[in-house]
């Protein structure tokens, strides 16, 4: 067995005593040895691979299927700038603290810095992005017991660090993989790696690692106590959730934290109220996962008369408006607040919320944010869905019922449009079942190659929702839609695309349809996918929504 093939070999084998279940692949030739390992795995039964002719969409596809299945998933790249277009979805992971592994192969010392094709510097290409980096240096004949110690003992660790599993900080991890040729196997094995290439006996991982225990902290501190629960890792989001409904503290949380279902409706509106919030504010705020949807969020932790405490369980913590005063574990559970706490939460929600439903049914035509309620009311119970940043996650923030029966995950990391149907696809074949994910035209156009699916591979029962607002028309409704920036607006912000989505995405080989009235939405749902469903809607008329919505709400509480 050659080295190259041997690395890849005990790579792949370790990977799969790691509990890595998917791998994803693009093509390419310095990749080869890695690429037929895995695909043998497949073969043997003990991997779905999926294969993907983009770099960009492999990445952010292996995103989707770490994120909702919260297991490492690698994608392998072949050597120069292919490595490059793993960089986005690298950075989404950091941020958002998905187990992302990078397999980069790469050329051997010897052709580094010689003008050798394919050649680039790869080590540390992803900076601080990553939990850890290592170059692997190149495998040897002649050293396999050693070698065999070294590699598995670094993918176990690669895997440990990417669940976070003795930090608490789940991440992406970068595994550069140097061969020299030959690179295509000498043998006809095509199975476990044996005799020197042994791993633990009864199919164990070579490390192990145990969860640690974060040190709790003792006492439940002011009773007018608000959660506020960001983008972050579901479990915690549905601890935070749990602590609040047992002391009886009221939630804002975003739609991908795993304690949306049990948040006030509208809590971005309530807390764009000034005169209600100086009526019911919090004497602390107690921040799990990163808050980034809401600029009323933001001026709330800001405020100097709430104290903030942010639960974080490593050095990284969000704390944007440095406003945090401490760090710690989620608190010990203490004597519930007075029930009318929470009460005067439950019922401003309830205000804004019939305020919002007759605004939004009264609205002529087809409206985002009408989409946006309609279609999170009418999804089966356990659906998954899929939001892209900018305008979608911002509109079932705002304006949807939350629901506890539905996962909801968007890349709320870095909060970039790209990458977002891969990632769909990947997190709908993880979830099992009906999957939806509403995104802005830009977005679905930023990643159309997404809509591709690898040869002999299931389709995914995916129904795609795009409210299409011909461009950028989140910049509507901010500081660029102001009319004073017209000249410039629709040239640089409101970017009109003119293209035909349904057109496009049957092309693509998705069937799709456009809607003529919020009517029809309930039946493109019940339809099944694959399924792109366009609804086009107008960029300012949006705008317009979203200033009556805000003054609607306002009204509602006034005097409470």
């Amino acid at each position: 067995m050659n080295p190259s093939t041997a690395l890849a070999r005990v790579l792949v084998d370790e990977l799969l005593r790691g509990g890595v279940t998917d791998a994803v692949v693009a093509p390419g030739s310095r990749s080869a040895p890695v690429a037929l390992a895995l695909a043998a795995a497949e073969r043997a039964g003990r991997l779905t691979l999926h294969v993907r002719i983009d770099e960009r969409t492999a990445a952010f596809l292996a995103l989707g299927l770490a994120r909702a299945s919260g297991r490492p998933v690698p994608v392998l790249t072949t050597s120069g700038t292919a490595t490059a277009h793993l960089h986005a979805a690298v950075l989404e992971a950091d941020a958002a603290g998905v187990p992302l592994l990078a397999l980069t192969a790469d050329r051997p010392p010897e052709l580094r810095d010689t003008g050798a094709n394919q050649t680039i510097a790869q080590p540390g290409l992803y900076g601080g992005a990553v939990r850890a980096a290592v170059d692997v240096g190149v495998p040897e004949a002649g050293r396999e017991e050693a070698q065999n110690r070294y590699w598995r003992s670094l993918v176990a660790k690669a895997l440990l660090v990417a669940r976070g599993a003795l930090s608490g900080d789940p991440g992406p991890v970068h595994l550069n993989l140097p061969l020299r040729e030959p690179l295509l196997p000498d043998d006809d094995a095509d199975g476990r790696p044996d005799g020197p290439w042994s791993g633990r006996p009864g199919g164990a991982p070579w490390t192990e690692g145990a969860a640690a225990a974060p040190d709790r902290a003792a006492g439940t501190g002011p009773a007018r106590t608000l959660v506020v629960v960001g983008d972050g890792p579901p479990g915690l989001g549905r601890a935070a959730g749990e602590l609040a409904r047992a002391q009886g503290w009221p939630v804002v949380a975003e739609p991908s934290s795993g304690a949306w279902g049990g948040s006030a409706r509208g809590g971005a509106l309530l807390l764009g109220v000034p005169d209600w919030v100086a009526a019911h504010r919090p004497e602390r705020v107690l921040v799990v996962g990163r808050p980034t949807l809401s600029r009323p969020v933001a001026a709330l932790l800001a405020d100097p008369a709430v104290r903030v405490e942010t639960v974080a369980a490593s050095p990284r913590w969000p704390d944007a408006g440095r406003s945090t005063t401490r760090v710690g574990a989620l608190p010990a559970p203490g004597a519930p607040a007075d029930p009318s706490w929470r009460a005067a939460w439950c019922t401003a929600a309830d205000r804004v919320g019939a305020v919002v439903d007759g605004l939004l049914d009264a609205a002529p035509g087809l409206t985002a944010g009408r989409i946006a309620r309609d279609l999170v009311a009418g999804l089966p119970a356990g659906a998954l869905l899929v939001l892209g940043s900018s305008t979608p996650v911002r509109d079932v923030d705002r304006l949807a019922a939350p629901r506890p029966d539905l996962t909801v995950l968007a890349n709320r990391g870095v909060a970039g449009i790209d990458g977002t149907v891969s990632t769909a696809v990947g997190a709908a074949r993880v979830h099992g079942g009906p999957a939806f994910a509403l995104l802005g035209d830009l977005t679905l156009l930023h990643d159309l190659q997404g809509l591709l699916v690898g040869e002999g591979e299931p389709r995914p029962d995916l129904t795609v929702v795009v409210p299409d607002n011909d461009g950028g028309g989140i910049f509507a409704q901010l500081e660029p839609g102001e009319p004073r920036h017209e000249a410039g607006y629709r040239r640089v912000f409101g970017t009109p695309h003119g293209r035909d989505l349904v057109a496009v995405a049957e092309a693509l080989g998705w069937p799709a349809q456009r809607l003529s009235g919020p009517g029809q939405l309930p039946g493109a749902l019940a339809a099944g996918g694959p399924r792109v469903v366009v609804a086009g809607t107008d960029q300012r008329a949006e705008a317009a929504l979203a200033v009556r919505l805000r003054s609607a709400a306002a009204e509602a509480l006034r005097g409470d």
